[in-house]
């Protein structure tokens, strides 16, 4: 029988813009799973962290960015790992900053502001797309859910 575990964070870092709403896109290292996939900002939960925790500290270590606004996005993304024989459940939230200054970690090889047309373009997944339009809906929406699941940091 498979295991189902909340390990894994997945974040969608977004800015306001005069040209509308921009969401950061991070490139995977070679070294890495899933070499050269763009992706959000996303990690592994640590010890007793809350998955808001890890979110906010995955922002930081991955890119050097702080936090202005956080939101649970209505959206759990869910994969399967068949080398752990792991079904991944994965909390999902949208993250605003107000800088465009991003300071890779060795994670990542590159990163690059786009919109969300071209976001889900970029993505590959299917929870990554979900999540984004997901946060990107409720972004521009103003939509309550953000006030109702607002993250204290």
């Amino acid at each position: 029988m498979a295991d189902i575990t909340i390990r894994v964070v997945d974040c969608y870092v977004f800015r306001q813009t005069d040209d509308g709403l921009k969401f950061l896109l991070l490139k995977r290292n070679q070294d890495k799973l899933y070499e050269h996939l763009w992706q959000g900002v996303a990690g592994k939960i640590e010890g007793d962290e809350t998955a808001s925790e890890a979110a906010i500290r995955e922002l930081r270590e991955e890119t050097r960015l702080e936090p202005v606004r956080m939101f649970v996005a209505d959206h759990v993304s869910r994969f399967y790992e068949s080398h752990q024989d792991w079904i991944n459940l994965v909390p999902v939230f949208g993250i605003e900053v107000d800088s465009a200054e991003v300071k890779l970690s060795e994670e990542h090889v590159d990163y690059k502001w786009v919109d969300i047309y071209k976001a889900l373009d970029t993505l590959v997944w299917r929870g990554q797309k979900e999540g984004i339009q997901t946060v990107y809906d409720m972004v521009v929406n103003n939509d309550d859910r953000m006030r109702w699941s607002k993250v204290e940091f």
